[in-house]
């Protein structure tokens, strides 16, 4: 029979591992709330991070298309610059024109006939210099000598002469020397092919008697200067002297005198290769030396002193 002592001492520790395991229970329960609430805060971290992330990538959006906005901006800006400084220079000029045609010592048809005057001039100097067009410069010179006679200031008078004696040199030219070579280069060209090509024959009594002798045996011909006789060789001669000849027509076309007269130095090289020596053969040379010298430009000293004439009268007036 147990003790009244000892019952009571098992309630006490049942009581006392009740007491424990509430404490444990509640502990447990503090636990997870706390790892909850250290969750939740992790979880809010990191979602307010995400927004922070956000909010900077939409700052740095706004912040690019606002540089591409200042930057058409500036663009446009500079292009609306421009745009008024070439209209303020526009403005000028036009203020310029107006206030040449508004003053009274300067007529207004007169300065417009003496515009075009200088605009024909200019057009006859560069038809010269560029193209070498005698017909085009003389009709631009005819038709500037029309337009400077319909001008009565007496300014112009000494202008009127100037261009009447640039006007007679130039029609005294007659055809462009570029041209002129041209014709005479093809025309000597076209007469090559009648030169001979042998010596003509020695009668044979005037022979000397080792040559009748020996003749139809051994033929002797000097190996300085030599002919070409064969056939091969003449072929690759002739095709080197048209060349040459193409060479020369270039150089005329740049009016490069320096090129044409070394083509042409060389094409007499080959006609002393090609053909003997003969009357025609030396004909031919003296041509050839002819055509050297001819020239391949205009040389007229009072070309362009009516436009510089007139632009001198300009510029004092």
């Amino acid at each position: 029979m147990v003790s009244p002592r000892r019952r009571s001492l098992g309630w006490w520790w049942l009581l006392l591992l009740l007491l424990l395991a509430f404490a444990g229970w509640r502990g447990w329960l503090a636990w997870q709330t706390r790892q909850a609430d250290a969750r939740a805060q992790i979880v809010g971290a990191e979602q307010r991070m995400a927004l922070l992330e956000e909010s900077l990538e939409a700052l740095r959006r706004d912040q690019r298309s606002q540089a591409q906005r200042q930057q058409q901006a500036d663009a446009t800006n500079r292009v609306l610059r421009d745009e008024l400084l070439g209209i303020g220079q526009r403005a000028a000029l036009l203020e310029d024109n107006v206030s040449k045609l508004a003053d009274p010592d300067r007529h207004g048809a007169q300065a417009l006939r003496v515009d075009e005057v200088e605009m024909l001039l200019t057009a006859a100097a560069q038809r010269l210099d560029l193209a070498s067009d005698l017909d085009g410069a003389r009709r631009s010179y005819a038709l500037a000598a029309g337009l400077l006679n319909g001008i009565d200031d007496p300014a112009y008078l000494s202008l009127r002469q100037t261009l009447a004696q640039e006007r007679t040199a130039l029609d005294a030219v007659g055809a462009d020397p570029r041209n002129v070579a041209a014709v005479r280069l093809e025309a000597f060209a076209a007469t090559l092919h009648a030169l001979p090509e042998r010596t003509a024959a020695v009668a044979p009594e005037s022979r000397p008697w080792w040559q009748r002798a020996f003749g139809r045996i051994v033929d002797v011909r000097p190996t300085q200067g030599a002919v070409i006789v064969e056939p091969a060789d003449r072929a690759a001669g002739l095709a080197a002297m048209q060349l040459e000849f193409t060479l020369a027509r270039a150089a005329l076309e740049r009016r490069d005198a320096d090129a044409y007269r070394a083509a042409l130095a060389r094409v007499d090289a080959w006609l002393t290769r090609l053909w003997p020596d003969s009357a025609e053969r030396r004909a031919r040379r003296e041509k050839l030396r002819a055509l050297k010298a001819l020239p391949l430009t205009l040389r007229l000293p009072v070309l362009g002193s009516s436009l510089q004439q007139l632009r001198a009268l300009r510029g004092a007036r």
